[in-house]
């Protein structure tokens, strides 16, 4: 520990003796001499603060920041009110850990709560937890809670991102649980298809809303198969998009899950991100991780307590259906901050001001000669054919030179776009117009 906390040899001396230690070689006796490493690690020797700045600002002067952005796929370029960071910067609220000590801990465990009611209302749930890691992980685990003895097997939609996908899999391998891909049709689940998979085996049911392609889907219909065949309904959802869209709880889901990195979360290179996990009130008791709750103290005064703690870390372990040990409670204090900042109008604001731009950008991108795949109702997003995939790497690479940064390549020339209230007209119309002097050649 004396190479990251401050303290001498002196220092280092008196707590050794004060432990019964001679020195450190004493203090590891008991440690085999074949187990110990007799030569030091190849780490480089300390830098100080002003050669960790300059090397920090030489590696990120590697990086470009685009002046549009047109990609989405999961993570999003939206506006943060300079509230956000104002709030969120301050000093005791950095050190987001566990609030194990409920008496101590009434400003982090209120922020908790405060950020699952907002999620609670944002999905039209009964209750929500303190957040996990990030969306996929939140959809896999929501796959976990409903599986039951009889019912190991959970359908997921082949229109769900498929690096969600990739995480649900990894989750359900080694668990004798079995994930099914339901196809794809037209750019939603394919519906019929859904409804002859759906057996008596079958536990739940998972899809996007919208989905990986930008679509509408018709949760509502999925949600009546899914009951129909006594499974659960879990949504998975774009948390801007249940400003102007039907809730997973309007829709008839059991569980709603997703990705909260729109909620005032920068992009950050991937991370960290956070999980949100919200169900109905029958499913509470499964919800994995801390669930804070509002209670009076013997005074009569409003605190929190954390009404539900992570079973793994307590007695019982072995009924945990879930190891999540941990919460992203500074990335959900961000969203709570971000929800309280925006308010309901200023979400649905920014929710149609995406969707109209996004619409502005198919038609201008249509015009320009990519066509749109699908022909739905859409929010944020959409996919385009190019003629080949060397065509619709052409485009890309065009915008790249122009400082855009162009969807994202699915292959076979297909492009997936996304248009948030972050682009502007001129943006827009100078990636139609770059796209179309590529598509003349």
């Amino acid at each position: 520990m004396g190479t990251y906390v401050p303290n001498t040899e002196k220092e280092q001396q008196e707590m050794l003796k004060a432990c019964g230690y001679q020195d450190f070689d004493d203090l590891y006796g008991g440690i085999p001499a074949e187990l110990k490493r007799k030569e030091p690690l190849a780490i480089p020797a300390g830098k100080t603060e002003m050669e960790v700045r300059q090397a920090m600002e030489r590696m990120a002067r590697k990086n470009h920041v685009y002046s549009s952005v047109f990609r989405g796929a999961g993570a999003y370029h939206h506006y943060i009110p300079a509230i956000v960071g104002e709030v969120t910067g301050k000093e005791e609220f950095r050190t987001a850990y566990t609030p194990y000590q409920a008496e101590i801990s009434q400003g982090l465990l209120q922020s908790i709560f405060e950020y699952q009611t907002d999620i609670c209302e944002l999905t039209g749930m009964a209750a929500s937890n303190a957040g996990v890691y990030d969306g996929a992980t939140a959809a896999a685990e929501a796959c976990e809670m409903v599986r039951e003895r009889k019912r190991r097997k959970v359908l997921v939609s082949g229109t769900v991102d498929p690096k969600t996908v990739s995480v649900v899999k990894t989750y359900a391998f080694g668990r004798d649980a079995e994930i099914v891909l339901v196809p794809e049709k037209d750019g939603v689940t394919d519906l019929e298809a859904l409804q002859a998979m759906l057996d008596a085996e079958t536990a739940g049911l998972l899809i996007q809303q919208p989905n990986f392609y930008g679509c509408e889907e018709d949760a509502v219909h999925a949600a009546e198969l899914a009951h129909a065949a006594g499974a659960k309904l879990i949504m998975s959802c774009n948390p801007i998009a249940l400003a102007v869209m039907k809730t997973p709880g309007e829709c008839g889901a059991d569980i709603a899950v997703g990705e909260g990195q729109p909620l005032g979360l920068p992009l950050s290179f991937g991370g960290p991100y956070l999980g949100f996990m919200a169900a109905e009130e029958k499913m509470v008791r499964k919800l994995p991780g801390r669930i804070v709750g509002e209670t009076t103290d013997i005074n009569g005064e409003r605190c929190y307590v954390l009404t539900m703690q992570a079973r793994e870390q307590h007695i019982r372990r072995e009924k945990a259906g879930s190891n999540i040990c941990s919460n992203e409670a500074l990335c959900a204090l961000t969203a709570a901050v971000y929800l309280a900042a925006m308010g309901p109008e200023g979400l649905r604001k920014t929710a149609l001001s995406c969707h109209a731009k996004t619409a502005y950008l198919r038609g201008a991108l249509a015009e320009a000669g990519l066509k749109p795949v699908h022909d739905r109702p859409f929010f944020h997003e959409f996919v385009t054919q190019a003629r080949d995939e060397a065509q619709a790497e052409e485009v890309l690479k065009a915008l790249e030179k122009a400082d855009i940064l162009g969807g994202l390549p699915l292959g076979g020339g297909r492009i997936l776009w996304c248009a948030t209230e972050m682009n502007s007209r001129e943006s827009m119309d100078l990636a139609a117009q770059t796209v179309k002097e590529v598509l003349k050649q």
